[in-house]
């Protein structure tokens, strides 16, 4: 490009007020030239292709921001079927089925620890989340289900036992609800991990015939990457469900969108720090992929984000 080419979009000031919609705001970041405001606005770009076009979008996120009010945001995208495939980790299923019949609280990240501890108080970053809430309820709930699915047959796929658990949480809140009942297989690559691959393995320990085939799991997935048309991905952060998310993809020459949100660096080479680009070289993104790199905390950058597409 020629330095004409390049001088073409003069920066705009921001400017909002009382009456300022979230589609206002992101219509002024595409104008507000930097820093992270004009990625929200690149990101949003993208997601918005995304949804749109023909093309088989895969959600990833990590467990910690269901624990928090990010919930309703990852559960309206799953509602409104703008999502087709959800990849992410054991502790989405604990805080899911957690939060479906009891509350957590918001609390603080400098509270003693030992205090809490003796108080039977869990503390998640700042979220609060009381012994009743978590691993009792999730045992309450889960045996029942599994001792029911157990006497139907004694063989499941991971998806297709959670899609099970899904039909089974009559709650609109209920991210696993609303996958069911929409046909979006949710994949949890580490199900053995958290309350629920405790309930699992407890479940297991009385009826040594129970199986869960994860490798069923892969099966269904490399059927969805070598029949999409497009594929895109938006990754919340990174770990398993961003790099199961990669993986498949790259058996289809890569993705042809994607969207990652994260607060970690690529200094000290991990998958969770690695932008994009580096995805790239292993094929897991096509070299001609529209992609963006978002850095921030994902519970208040998607708000921002997917709000004006809700």
């Amino acid at each position: 490009m020629d330095r004409e080419e390049l001088l073409t979009s003069p920066v705009k000031d921001l400017k909002v007020n009382g009456s300022t919609t979230l589609m206002d705001l992101m219509n002024a970041f595409e104008k507000s030239g930097g820093f992270t405001s004009a990625k929200i606005f690149s990101a949003y770009s993208v997601i918005k292709k995304m949804f749109e076009e023909d093309n088989t979008t895969f959600l990833s996120f990590p467990a910690d921001i269901i624990a928090t009010g990010t919930r309703g945001i990852i559960n309206e995208m799953v509602r409104k079927k703008l999502v087709d495939v959800i990849i992410t980790t054991n502790g989405t299923l604990d805080h899911d089925i957690a939060r479906t019949f009891t509350d957590y609280y918001s609390g603080t990240f400098d509270y003693s620890d030992r205090e809490l501890r003796d108080l039977g108080i869990n503390r998640l970053g700042n979220v609060f989340v009381p012994d009743e809430s978590y691993g009792e309820i999730i045992e309450n709930k889960v045996q029942p289900i599994l001792e029911e699915l157990y006497s139907r047959k004694k063989e499941w796929g991971g998806s297709e036992l959670l899609k099970e658990f899904g039909s089974r949480l009559d709650n609109d809140d209920s991210i696993l609800h609303n996958a069911s009942r929409n046909n979006i297989p949710v994949y949890v690559p580490g199900m053995t991990d958290g309350s629920f691959g405790s309930q699992l393995w407890s479940f297991y320990e009385r009826n040594r015939d129970f199986k869960v085939n994860l490798l069923q799991d892969e099966h269904e997935l490399s059927d969805i990457v070598f029949e999409a048309k497009k594929t895109g991905a938006l990754m919340i952060g990174g770990g398993i469900s961003k790099h199961h998310t990669i993986w498949w993809n790259q058996f289809r020459g890569g993705l042809d969108y994607a969207v990652y949100v994260t607060t970690a660096q690529e200094y000290d080479g991990s998958l969770s720090g690695a932008r994009l680009e580096e995805a790239i070289s292993w094929k897991k993104m096509k070299s001609d992929a529209e992609f963006v790199n978002v850095y921030g905390d994902a519970t208040a950058l998607l708000p921002i984000m997917i709000g004006p597409l809700l």
